[in-house]
């Protein structure tokens, strides 16, 4: 029996692999990724706070909405008092929608990512000619706005087409995070080059957790303690990439983000252990490592 698969990287088991350090000598690097987004009113997708697939109406979108007039500025305060940096998966309309939002994440040094026009559509279902324009379209917004081209990519929903991997390196970005297969970084292929798969976690990730599954702020927060501990333990053997998944419209909310805020806290009580990193630079250091040395790295050029 032959399954269908994508192509798009051979099987690597983790304590297989030669071992590396992340900058300082460390071996555990923690990224921070927070979702800032923009949808449609009364049509298209949108998470609604019930968890359920609600019609789309006045109220889920004004909770959504909520995010960018209030919850990202909590977050952003939040991560200034911490001292955190962060990297931003942004809707392009959301920048154009919403002026104060580039210049505040610009002047923090955050790192812009691409992540579609809008949440209020998926491109996994486009004719390839359509889902070539709307990632054009994204990486230009951002542009715009940040005065750079964005390296990184994920897609609205997480979701890819057969051929998203492909236009996304002809349309010149050098890494993505839609593939949650490993805590290491990995190189893929695509018909224009090799790709760097970052690691983006859809378990330590507030939209699945505290929407879908309804968990409270607190075992969120416990879920990112839980996580944390063992990684670092874990990363005595071996090099690991841990990730925190936030939106402003979910986290922001002000008795969600005090317990998240106790969690960081107790993730900086190791910093001297720890690579606090943005995913940008997570793909530049492995990229600068030798031929063989990441699942993937034998291939390139």
């Amino acid at each position: 029996m032959k399954l269908p698969g994508h192509g798009r990287y051979a099987h690597s088991a983790i304590p297989q692999r030669p071992t590396y350090e992340w900058p300082n000598g460390t071996r555990l690097a923690v990224v921070v990724c927070n979702n800032i987004e923009a949808f449609a009113y009364r049509a298209g997708l949108g998470s609604d706070s019930t968890g359920a697939a609600a019609p789309q109406g006045q109220r889920n979108y004004a909770w959504r909405d909520y995010g960018n007039r209030v919850g990202l500025w909590n977050m952003l305060e939040m991560l200034d008092e911490l001292d955190i940096p962060c990297a931003h998966n942004v809707n392009g309309a959301v920048l154009d929608a919403c002026p104060e939002i580039a210049p505040a994440l610009k002047a923090r040094g955050d790192e812009f990512i691409g992540h579609g026009r809008t949440n209020a559509e998926r491109q996994d279902g486009m004719w390839e000619e359509d889902e070539r324009r709307l990632i054009a379209e994204s990486r230009d917004a951002i542009i715009r706005h940040a005065g750079a081209a964005p390296q990184g990519w994920l897609g609205p929903y997480i979701a890819q087409s057969a051929v998203t991997l492909d236009l996304l390196k002809e349309e010149g970005f050098s890494y993505v995070m839609d593939w949650p297969a490993d805590d290491q970084p990995f190189w893929m292929t695509t018909r224009a080059g090799p790709m760097l798969s970052v690691p983006y976690s859809i378990e330590l990730n507030d939209s699945p957790a505290l929407v879908f599954r309804q968990h409270s702020g607190r075992e969120f927060a416990q879920m990112i303690i839980d996580q944390f501990d063992e990684m670092l333990e874990q990363s005595r053997r071996r090099p690991l990439v841990c990730s925190v998944v936030l939106h402003p419209f979910i986290v922001g909310q002000p008795f969600r983000l005090r317990p998240l805020r106790d969690a960081l806290r107790h993730i900086l009580s190791h910093r001297d252990r720890l690579w606090l990193a943005r995913p940008g630079e997570v793909a530049h250091y492995v990229a600068s490592l030798p031929r063989g040395i990441v699942p993937g790295s034998e291939a390139l050029p």
